[in-house]
């Protein structure tokens, strides 16, 4: 099975997450897609990151009706700080049958040469990137990068989403209605546990 890994903090996961998610997995050859949930990292100070489990939960909850569509934890129990290519490595041990690859935004791929062993990643991973729109072209989201060509990078035309966490956590602070910018199961498990205010 071809699996593609959407990482993530997740916090929270939303409309837009569960769009591009689905476009790749209908629209590309990954059988799956898996979002791993990003630990909190013990030595970085974020108070509007909530607690890994709740964030694991809100992606189960608003992936549990997909069944290509799965949540994964499996970054919980890796030594911290954790780098992708340790995951990927620890993932190819666990399930050696299947086939992993990334998905990530142009905007990350930009940066991909300064991963800790990027190339060890390319060397055994296909890339599949989504677009996003960019601050230095907002017309366009197809900027020249590096990696531009390369046999393991696979752009995929998804819908550009221009919704973030971050916005949905500060509207949330607001007092703003954000519930159609989530899954329905989402949104009631924020509501009821008063996540964000």
């Amino acid at each position: 099975m071809k699996i593609g890994l959407y990482f993530g903090s997740f916090n929270p996961i939303h409309i837009g997450h569960l769009v591009i998610a689905n476009h790749l997995v209908e629209y590309s050859d990954l059988d799956q897609i898996w979002f791993v949930v990003t630990p909190h990292n013990p030595f970085k100070k974020k108070s509007s990151l909530l607690d890994n489990y709740q964030r694991l939960e809100m992606v189960y909850r608003a992936t549990k009706d997909y069944n290509k569509l799965k949540p994964s934890d499996i970054e919980f129990n890796l030594p911290q700080p954790n780098y992708t290519v340790n995951t990927l490595a620890h993932l190819q041990e666990k399930y050696p049958d299947h086939e992993f690859a990334l998905i990530m935004g142009e905007d990350n791929l930009k940066s991909f040469h300064k991963w800790k062993n990027y190339a060890i990643i390319l060397e055994n991973h296909h890339i599949y990137v989504y677009p996003r729109i960019s601050e230095n072209n907002p017309d366009s989201y197809r900027d020249e990068t590096l990696f531009d060509g390369h046999k393991k990078i696979h752009f995929v035309n998804a819908p550009i989403m221009q919704l973030s966490s971050t916005f949905i956590r500060k509207a949330i602070k607001e007092g703003k209605n954000v519930e159609p910018m989530l899954p329905k199961n989402v949104w009631e498990y924020l509501d009821e546990m008063n996540f964000y205010k």
